[in-house]
């Protein structure tokens, strides 16, 4: 391939979900980050909602915005300590900021994108935690501003940077040499050369095409009417048609991006949801993972446990009791939910392993 990624090292992990919206548990086990590590992964990205640290219920105004809750913090804190016991870089991300989040329906006073209010929020809760990890070097600890910006047919990339770059200084300000990840427009999917000035990295994604990856996922829209089950490669999506030249073509606009502006580049979420074809997904995924490889670009598997996870990689009914097709606790797992099973939830040593889980 014509380019290279530089300026970061080709990480490699998952996505942890422990207080990734105000309905998880707002913690995370410790023995994640050890399977991690035993697998041969070397990177961990916490998508979190500023929610768990802010105190009161909806945010009607602005002033919970600015009420910390240190009890929330100390489980991030639990989550550097246990990166630098188990070797991973830990990659912290605003998933939901003050004034945005790419999930439908979460309340915010205000909009990061135009007010000015917003963008001051999230610049003093990067700042909070610059602050709190300002000891931590760049090697171990990492910051992802805010997930998935919206696309430049809603927002403009003057607004974008306006708010980036808001963030960037307040953590400058307190630690000059943090490592700082700003996400593509557009979901993550699209590069931004105008923030080369920022000398900070950029963050890609491993989702397309969307009507492969988020087969009946029950929360995208596009895809409530599913007219077939995916294929690949020459799948015909929405946005045309997706084989492996197409995943190169879209991934070489990063590796040109970052080799020709110094912008270091890592995917920080990939994946396909449990209901597509376990060969399609094994077949794409296999093509991902080769054209990422050849442009240096390391990546954070969308998720650990849960619907896109190598673990645990199960429907859920309402009560929100794992289950699988087969009945069992997942597909692999010799136990049935009803006997020999103790994994309710957290804490134990016993893990589901699916068939789906990838190389490192």
């Amino acid at each position: 391939m014509q380019y290279k990624q530089v300026g970061l090292p080709r990480w490699r992990g998952f996505n942890l979900l422990g207080m990734f919206t105000t309905r998880n548990e707002g913690w995370f086990p410790e023995e994640d980050f050890q399977l991690i590590s035993e697998l041969g992964f070397d990177f961990v990205r916490l998508p979190l909602s500023y929610r768990f640290w802010t105190k009161g219920g909806d945010l009607d105004s602005i002033e919970p915005v600015y009420q910390v809750n240190e009890k929330a913090l100390e489980s991030i804190d639990a989550c550097v300590r246990a990166g630098e016991k188990y070797g991973l870089h830990i990659n912290i991300n605003f998933h939901r900021a003050p004034g945005y989040c790419i999930n439908p329906g979460e309340k915010e006073p205000f909009d990061l994108w135009k007010d000015e209010e917003a963008v001051k929020a999230f610049a003093w809760h990067w700042d909070l935690f610059a602050k709190r990890y300002k000891d931590i070097p760049s090697s171990r600890l990492s910051f992802d501003l805010v997930n998935e910006p919206l696309g430049t047919d809603v927002i403009t990339r003057e607004e974008h940077k306006r708010a980036i770059s808001a963030a960037v200084r307040a953590i400058r300000a307190v630690s000059p040499d943090r490592l700082i990840v700003a996400d593509g427009m557009g979901g993550g999917n699209v590069p931004c050369p105008e923030l080369a000035d920022l000398h900070i990295a950029q963050s890609c994604r491993a989702y397309q095409p969307m009507s492969l990856t988020h087969y009946k996922a029950e929360w995208w829209t596009p895809g409530k009417d599913f007219p077939e089950v995916p294929h690949w490669p020459d799948l015909m999506s929405d946005n045309g048609v997706w084989n492996y030249q197409r995943l190169v073509d879209h991934y070489a606009e990063w590796a040109k991006m970052s080799q020709e502006l110094g912008i270091g580049v890592h995917c920080g979420e990939g994946g396909c949801y449990w209901y597509t074809p376990h060969d399609v997904a094994v077949r794409w995924m296999r093509d991902v993972m080769d054209v990422l490889q050849g442009y240096n670009i390391g990546y954070a598997l969308w998720n650990f446990r849960g619907g896109f996870g190598i673990l645990d990689r199960t429907a859920r009914t309402r009560t929100g009791a794992a289950t699988s097709s087969t009945g069992r606790c997942s597909r692999s797992c010799r136990h049935t939910k009803s006997k020999s099973c103790k994994r309710k939830g957290r804490g134990t040593r016993h893990v589901h392993v699916t068939q789906a889980q990838p190389e490192p």
